[in-house]
C-alpha cells in the first residue's frame, strides 16, 4: 500500500517544508472500496448492509525491502454483511469513522465479492503503508 493521497502528501509537505502544522488523526480507519479511490479520493466506498469502517493500529516502522513501512498489528474484522457489498477491489486508510480524508490506498491482491452473510477480514500485518 504505497499510494499516498493528495491530502496527506500536501499536509506532510506543508508540515516539513513550510512549517504549517498538520494535526494527525487520533484514530485511523480502514475503508473498503469497489473501485480505485485514487490519490484524489474519487473511488466508490462500500455503503449499507451493516458496513462500517474499522479502526486500525500499527506497529512501529521497520524496513521492508528497503522501505520504511508500518503494518497493522492485529486482525481487522468487518461486521457481517447484511446485504451484498459488491466486489471489493481496494482498501483505504482514512482519518475519520465517516467522511474525513483519505490518507493511503491500495489495490487488494485478491479482490473478492462480499455477499450477504459474509465477513471481510484483514489479517495482522496485511496492511502496510510505506513512504516510497
Amino acid at each position: 500500500m504505497a499510494n499516498i493521497s493528495n491530502f496527506l502528501a500536501t499536509a506532510l509537505l506543508n508540515q516539513v517544508f513550510r512549517n504549517t502544522n498538520y494535526t494527525r488523526p487520533t484514530t485511523v480507519y480502514v475503508a473498503l472500496y469497489t473501485s480505485n479511490p485514487t490519490a484524489a479520493d474519487t473511488g466508490t466506498e462500500v455503503s449499507g448492509g451493516s458496513y462500517a469502517r474499522q479502526a486500525v493500529t500499527f506497529a512501529a516502522p521497520a524496513a521492508v525491502s528497503g522501505k520504511q513501512t508500518v503494518k497493522n498489528s492485529a486482525d481487522i474484522t468487518f461486521p457481517t454483511a447484511t446485504a451484498d457489498w459488491g466486489n471489493i477491489t481496494h482498501v483505504g486508510l482514512r482519518d475519520a469513522a465517516t467522511g474525513g480524508n483519505l490518507l493511503y490506498y491500495g489495490a487488494l491482491d485478491n479482490p473478492r465479492s462480499i455477499l450477504t452473510g459474509d465477513i471481510f477480514k484483514h489479517l495482522a500485518n496485511s496492511i502496510a503503508p510505506n513512504l516510497y
